[in-house]
């Protein structure tokens, strides 16, 4: 790919990113992204197939925009699995307000709109490799709690860190992110850690 196609769908990316904030999700055509990134609508379908394709690759390019391999650094290097788990709810509690009104966007066009469903679902599960993750490490320490196996943990270690559930903390009931990640954290702990140490 030349630097001149590399600058023309980070144009792309960046506008997405902008107009999914902006509007929330709705009404965000490939037209609309095409002006908004000063291009042809065919010119943006030469970059991406679908628009699927495209809200996929705008959450990738989001995570490469705030750096998520370095955000992962800690939790990856954890010594333990507790360390490991309390590292990871840090990270997601900490981006979810980086990422909040991309994911909303998202959130809410999923419904009527199967393109951000797939984007959505995509980011999802990749929360989701990371609770599991984090769980495994538990497991493999022997720390898991015996009334947990690895995948019915990782489903409601997932759910709690879900998208939703920091909004309805944060913003509905007014924590502040600290607040959310240290209840996450002892909340985890808790649920997760055998004899919680």
């Amino acid at each position: 790919m030349s630097s001149s196609e590399i600058e023309t769908r980070t144009r792309i990316l960046d506008a997405t990113i902008r107009l999914l904030q902006k509007q929330a999700g709705k009404g965000v055509r490939m037209g609309d992204i095409a002006k908004a990134s000063g291009i042809s609508r065919q010119a943006v379908y030469l970059h991406f197939a679908s628009r699927a394709d495209l809200l996929i690759a705008t959450t990738r390019h989001l995570d490469e925009i705030l750096d998520l391999d370095k955000r992962l650094t800690r939790s990856r290097a954890a010594q333990s699995g507790i360390e490991r788990l309390d590292a990871y709810v840090h990270f997601w509690g900490n981006y979810i307000p980086k990422i909040y009104g991309v994911a909303k966007a998202l959130l809410v066009a999923q419904e009527a709109d199967q393109a951000a469903a797939t984007a959505w679902q995509e980011r999802m599960l990749a929360l989701r490799d990371g609770c599991e993750a984090a769980i495994t490490a538990l497991e493999s320490d022997g720390a898991l709690a015996e009334e947990w196996n690895t995948k019915k943990a990782s489903d409601a270690l997932w759910t709690m860190l879900s998208v939703q559930n920091w909004e309805h903390l944060t913003i509905e009931c007014g924590w502040s992110s600290r607040q959310y990640v240290d209840a996450m954290k002892t909340l985890a702990r808790r649920a997760f850690v055998n004899g919680n140490e």
